[in-house]
């Protein structure tokens, strides 16, 4: 029956990974996966095991038991998703982002490339690299007319978001996936994995502002945002911000799970919401926005604009990898690669690579199942460097790639021509600066 299980598995994952070409929303193989696995699992009675840290062995339990112990450890990142996720959009509900426009005050190709890339690696490490990338690309539309420099922007942006996202614990799904179950901590991951990261946006960022699209300044001149524009923007994008930073303090401070502190930040944010949203009301003057406020809830609003498909796709993706590892698959997996390649920074480092054909979650997923080190071995560390900047390699490697290929229409083959390269060289860099600094400095 284990056979049945890999065939189940590899046609799910094979089936999320061409969703452009079967043209069904990864979200669906993602959960019938889930489902098939456990109701074979369940119905042929095959023995469940919980993998001992300690003792790296598997130990029997129950059927009952380690889904409730799956599902409870899936459901916690979920719902920390769900918080940031809200206090993002409520931040857009005040078009809080437009803030971030006026900071971009130059014509200068170069310039311009240095500041989107900043932000980009600033605003992944508290937004996600996701919702970084959406923000910068938006913001790009409306600075940059000419949609061939346009496209050069976004793949360094993508590049520079990725990395950003992989030295903090709430910058990409798979670090948080790693920090809330305990694999590492905020501290040292931000130890370990700040300089390489820095080193993987900064050196591609060096190389492209010195190719022909940078040169020069652009043709036309920046224009002012005409948008409608909240007097409380900048202040609810300070707190939203703030308040997602606050999380791992309160994590640090109570040593309660991130999604508590999450919830209590996003309890915070939308008081303030709803207070800022109530003074739109005025008995002299009644007009479109104060009609608007006084029939919608920024908060309901913001919760019906979240991501719903991302979060099923999730508990589907992490609940099948769960399946293999409650049979012990991706145990005796990861013992028979350490036998083949018993250097494991060769097998992180091909984890990062297969992170930018395939989704880096379930690699993730599939590696915390694999491996038994303890919390804040450098293992983890590095796993989460080459899980989030690996997928930079390849447009469809990652969310910030495939959410930036939507929204400039970006061909595949294009970005592999003039983008992949820096990708791997910063990708390459990287590693190399976390290995010296792990083995010469962090000792």
């Amino acid at each position: 029956m284990e056979t049945i299980v890999i065939i189940v598995f590899v046609l799910g994952y094979l089936a999320i990974t061409l969703e452009h070409n079967l043209k069904i929303d990864k979200l669906i193989p993602a959960l019938a996966m889930m489902a098939l696995l456990w109701a074979i699992i369940a119905l042929t009675h095959m023995p469940v095991f919980e993998v001992n840290a300690e003792l790296k062995e598997l130990e029997p339990t129950h059927l009952d038991e380690i889904l409730l112990h799956h599902l409870g450890k899936t459901a916690e990142i979920l719902v920390f998703l769900l918080g940031a996720m809200t206090i993002v959009e409520i931040i857009d509900y005040f078009n809080g982002f437009a803030t971030i426009k006026g900071f971009i005050r130059t014509r200068s190709k170069k310039k311009l490339l240095w500041i989107f890339t900043i932000l980009g690696f600033i605003l992944s490490a508290i937004i996600d690299n996701l919702t970084a990338t959406i923000v910068l690309i938006t913001i790009l539309q409306k600075v940059i007319s000419d949609k061939t420099v346009r496209l050069w922007y976004a793949g360094l942006i993508i590049i520079a978001a990725n990395a950003g996202g992989a030295w903090s614990p709430i910058g990409d799904v798979t670090t948080t996936m790693l920090w809330i179950d305990d694999k590492v901590t905020t501290i040292q991951l931000i130890l370990h994995v700040l300089l390489p990261s820095l080193v993987c946006f900064a050196l591609p960022t060096i190389v492209a502002s010195r190719l022909k699209p940078f040169s020069g300044n652009l043709e036309e001149s920046i224009e002012d945002d005409n948008e409608k524009k909240s007097k409380f923007g900048g202040t609810m994008l300070y707190l939203g911000l703030g308040a997602i930073v606050f999380v791992p303090v309160f994590k640090t401070i109570t040593h309660l799970p991130p999604y508590v502190g999450m919830m209590l930040s996003l309890a915070l944010v939308a008081t303030f919401a709803e207070i800022y949203s109530g003074t739109k009301f005025s008995v002299s003057h009644v007009d479109e926005e104060s009609d608007e406020a006084a029939h919608h809830s920024p908060v309901h609003s913001s919760l019906s604009k979240i991501e719903l498909p991302s979060i099923l796709f999730f508990l589907g993706i992490l609940m099948a990898v769960a399946a293999l590892e409650s049979l012990g698959q991706l145990f005796h997996f990861a013992e028979g690669l350490n036998e083949a390649i018993p250097n494991t920074d060769i097998v992180v480092m091909l984890l990062g690579v297969g992170s930018a054909i395939i989704d880096n979650v379930p690699l993730v997923a599939a590696s915390m199942g694999m491996f038994s080190e303890g919390i804040d071995n450098p293992l983890w560390h590095f796993i989460a460097y080459s899980a989030g900047t690996g997928g930079s390699m390849l447009i469809i490697g990652s969310a910030a790639g495939v959410v930036a290929m939507g929204m400039e229409k970006i061909d595949f083959f294009w970005y592999l021509r003039k983008i992949t390269w820096l990708a791997f060289i910063g990708f390459a860099a990287g590693a190399v600066a976390f290995i010296l600094l792990r083995d010469f400095v962090l000792i």
